[in-house]
């Protein structure tokens, strides 16, 4: 890690949902950082955590059933687990913003695409009325949208796919938030219109320097635009490092297969690979790694007990014994991982 302060740090952060048949664990003691003006991709399959860990930074969480039962989230320093709702009110949409996977159910049928975009201005901002008119229409243009003064006075349901989720980064950016978070942004949109979204948030975070959290499944996206990633596999942080490093490296066997799962249009005859089995519910294993049952490298140890991140090299760790350097067996199994 660099001398500059991220803007976001996590450490320890563990989230429960508690329900009728106990508590059930969603995201379990997970670790990782932001710095100003880097993108960090948060990857995984559904149902791996990657959700509740946004809206535990947004302070989203819905209590009951779901609670933070441990961990630190600081945010330039300020530590929100403890923060109260007031402060909450303030910090979101001014210093954090988050855009959510479906435009369409997360912009207000009932008001204007513009009294949505200036109320954010109004709040946090505390300018007059058209102080922020103004501001959300340059915020319109900002993200590409044509005829933005007319767009002011429209409602969503006359907007197309992509100009919502193009309302959405703008609603999430007009008061300059210090780091968003993309959840999903692009999962409802067809392959051209992702690219033009995908390019426009680079932009934005090239531009005026934001920090972004991409959570997504598309390791394409990441690809495209993250810095570093930080690998997710049933409430943990299975691997995380920089994104070059992990793609051209993958070291743990989960984010191996996520990979060899890309298809190759080079092989275009070739069967498309796939992780066997399911994603655990969560909650479900009690002991040894949570991968270990669809793991073609498992060994005894692995479903006794649950290995720690091991710091495989600068800003790089993975959780997976075969990285253990104690033990020659487990030398015999990474020489059979990497070969």
């Amino acid at each position: 890690m660099s001398s500059e302060e991220p803007v976001l740090e996590v450490k320890g952060l563990r989230v429960s949902f508690f329900t009728d048949d106990g508590e059930v664990p969603a995201v379990d003691e997970i670790d990782f950082y932001v710095r100003k003006g880097e993108v960090l991709g948060v990857v995984g399959e559904s149902g791996c955590g990657k959700s509740v860990t946004s809206l535990s930074v947004m302070g989203l969480i819905p209590s009951p059933p779901g609670k933070i039962i441990g961990g630190e989230i600081k945010l330039n320093g300020e530590e929100l687990t403890t923060a109260s709702e007031k402060r909450m009110r303030q910090i979101r949409g001014n210093d954090v913003a988050m855009i959510f996977q479906e435009p369409m159910t997360s912009l207000n049928p009932l008001f204007t695409i513009g009294n949505q975009l200036m109320d954010a201005t109004l709040i946090h901002k505390k300018g007059n009325k058209k102080q922020a008119e103004k501001r959300a229409i340059d915020m319109l243009k900002l993200v590409g949208l044509p005829r933005a003064e007319e767009m002011m006075k429209e409602y969503p349901h006359q907007l197309s796919g992509g100009m919502r989720q193009r309302v959405m980064i703008a609603m999430a950016m007009v008061c300059d938030p210090k780091l968003l978070i993309a959840d999903e942004p692009t999962t409802a949109l067809d392959v051209t219109i992702q690219a033009q979204i995908l390019k426009l948030m680079k932009q934005l975070n090239v531009e005026l320097n934001t920090a972004i959290m991409m959570i997504t499944h598309d390791l394409g996206v990441v690809a495209e635009t993250c810095e570093r990633v930080v690998v997710m596999y049933a409430g943990k942080v299975v691997e995380n490092g920089l994104a070059v490093d992990i793609f051209k490296d993958p070291q743990h066997p989960y984010t191996r297969g996520l990979i060899q799962s890309i298809p190759d249009m080079r092989h275009k005859k070739q069967r498309l690979y796939s992780i066997p089995g399911n994603v655990p519910r969560p909650g479900s294993i009690k002991q040894g790694c949570r991968f270990a049952a669809r793991c073609e490298f498992a060994f005894d140890r692995c479903l006794q007990e649950d290995p720690p991140l091991y710091n495989t090299a600068e800003e790089r760790s993975t959780r997976c014994f075969l990285f253990d350097s104690k033990e020659d067996t487990v030398n015999d199994e990474r020489a059979t991982v990497t070969s």
